[in-house]
């Protein structure tokens, strides 16, 4: 695969390349590279240094140089066709004309800016036989996720159907089958643990409200004030997930703790407001709460502030509610995405009898 050279700010080269212990080594021999932790790139002085210091460390990869650096430096390296950018510019146009989410499109664009940058060719002499080894080089070298391979076959398939109108290539695709996984569930006990190990008040109205509506980070930060319908008991959710606007239930305990934390915090426009007024709390702040709070609780599974949500569906579903009602409240489109829930519920799993306690018990 290929290691991406192009122009950062002054004096700054910017390294591009899908994670790859390997190369990271490697990168950490030129004299003065730093990484740049906020926009997740090496960056290396922009001298002739380390530019013979990238061609001695990297002779089996192929080096692919940005527009804007002199001539003299791009020996040994492939130079880049600078008309992607046009062709990425058009992926994202179209993106947004077709009412896609900021988080997919941000999600698509990565994807096909990664792909085409280790490509390390113009996107429309790119075939079949390209995409189909980018795949595997994710599968077996990188050893990203089914998932992670098949959001970046969709980003590929994309850019291929819609920028170039080349609908025989993205078929021809090959995606790995997806995984089967379920999802991590905490018991109610371990619940009630977290949620009384948070003392910040705005902190606690946020785990209450994920857990008590089953809301994904991303709903709950861009809450307003006027979605809570304590008359009705509802939580209105606007533009959730694919667009959708939909109800889920307002647990009378968060409904609470919700006015304690409008009383002493006075929210304005955003229920969750950030530092800046203006503007919603972020989802990574919320995700960093939650980390810290299990971690005060004692929990040891690995879970994240996601797992509140599927363990809202699976303790619904262990109470006796029906699966059409949970899928209403989740949001989800196919109540198939609703039913693995049932794989990971208790009530019927802890009614069977294994065989060896039935032998050991004499029942057979």
């Amino acid at each position: 695969m290929s290691i991406c050279v192009r122009k950062g700010k002054p004096g700054v080269l910017e390294l591009v390349f899908p994670y790859n212990e390997e190369y990271i080594a490697k990168v950490k021999g030129i004299p003065g590279r730093r990484w740049d932790k906020d926009n997740k790139k090496w960056l290396i002085p922009d001298c002739e240094e380390s530019i013979n210091k990238l061609q001695e460390l990297f002779t089996k990869e192929e080096l692919v140089i940005a527009k804007g650096i002199s001539d003299s430096e791009k020996a040994g390296m492939y130079d880049e066709n600078s008309s992607n950018d046009k062709f990425l510019r058009k992926m994202k146009e179209v993106l947004n004309l077709r009412g896609y989410s900021q988080k997919t499109i941000k999600s698509y664009m990565s994807h096909a800016r990664l792909f085409l940058e280790c490509c390390g060719k113009n996107a429309d002499l790119i075939g079949d036989e390209d995409i189909n080894k980018y795949m595997l080089y994710l599968l077996e070298e990188q050893q990203t996720s089914h998932s992670y391979v098949n959001q970046a076959a969709n980003s590929i398939k994309f850019l291929y159907n819609n920028v170039f109108k080349r609908n025989e290539l993205a078929i021809r695709v090959i995606r790995p089958k997806s995984e089967k996984k379920l999802p991590e569930v905490l018991s109610q006990k371990d619940v009630l643990r977290i949620l009384n190990n948070v003392s910040n008040i705005k902190h606690k109205a946020l785990l209450y409200l994920i857990y008590s509506a089953g809301l994904r980070v991303g709903e709950v930060v861009r809450l307003r004030i006027i979605d809570i319908d304590s008359t009705r008991m509802l939580v209105h959710i606007v533009q959730g997930k694919g667009r959708k606007d939909r109800y889920t239930v307002l647990s009378q305990t968060a409904l609470e703790v919700l006015r304690e934390y409008v009383k002493k915090c006075r929210p304005e426009k955003w229920l969750f407001q950030g530092a800046d007024p203006s503007r919603h709390i972020t989802e990574r702040t919320v995700q960093k709460i939650f980390e810290k709070t299990k971690d005060k609780a004692g929990i040891q599974k690995k879970v994240s502030v996601h797992t509140l949500r599927h363990s809202f569906a699976t303790h619904l579903l262990e109470g006796g509610v029906d699966l059409r009602y949970i899928q209403e409240l989740l949001g989800h489109q196919s109540s198939k995405t609703t039913e693995i829930y049932t794989h990971v519920t208790e009530k019927s799993i802890k009614n069977i009898l294994s065989p060896l306690d039935k032998i050991m018990l004499g029942k057979t």
